[in-house]
């Protein structure tokens, strides 16, 4: 697939999340074409600091994930503690108070298949080290729509049940190391 075809990132991730992310998100240099929308599972009690944590470490601009925010190439976006993240046809994000999905609520499962609705075969999945089984059934939502599906290789994630679950729902996967990631999201924006 070419690069000019695809439109979206979304990423999902758990237990490790802060070291995944921040081995990868700095890398994505200023003028990166593509939207980046991330569910890290936080409990819902908690304030999430991701936003900001990572802000001071990036080169592109990164938010928390607002209701009705438009949708803005060269953004990362983060779920918000409690809420499901959904990307609606028009581009738009929408927060969603339903019940958890895989005890999770953001789901990454929900951002990966709302994404796939407005998104398509546009689309580039992404599932890093976490703990559960949420992101696999997303991510075969996005090879089914004829996206492309990255998983990190559970050999070098802090906890590889995450990332063993995508691979087992998608063997067709690319599987790959945090910088690997890192230089393909780099290469197909080129």
């Amino acid at each position: 697939m070419s690069s000019s075809e695809l439109q979206a990132v979304v990423i999902g991730t758990s237990a490790g999340a802060v070291d995944a992310l921040g081995t990868i998100l700095p890398l994505i240099p200023k003028g990166f074409g593509l939207p980046i929308a991330i569910v890290v599972h936080i409990p819902s009690d908690k304030h999430s600091v991701m936003a900001e944590l990572f802000r001071a470490k990036c080169q592109v601009e990164v938010v928390e994930a607002e209701d009705k925010m438009p949708i803005e190439p060269g953004v990362i976006y983060f779920a918000p503690p409690g809420y499901h993240l959904l990307i609606e046809a028009d581009k738009t994000f929408s927060l969603s108070g339903d019940e958890p999905v895989l005890y999770s609520r953001p789901s990454i499962d929900v951002l990966f298949e709302s994404a796939v609705d407005a998104f398509g075969r546009h689309l580039i999945g992404l599932i890093l080290t976490g703990a559960n089984q949420d992101g696999a059934n997303g991510l075969a939502a996005v090879v089914e729509a004829g996206g492309v599906a990255i998983v990190q290789d559970p050999q070098t994630a802090f906890a590889a049940a995450m990332p063993e679950a995508a691979i087992a729902a998608c063997p067709q996967a690319r599987i790959m190391g945090l910088r690997q990631v890192a230089s393909f999201l780099m290469e197909v924006e080129n």
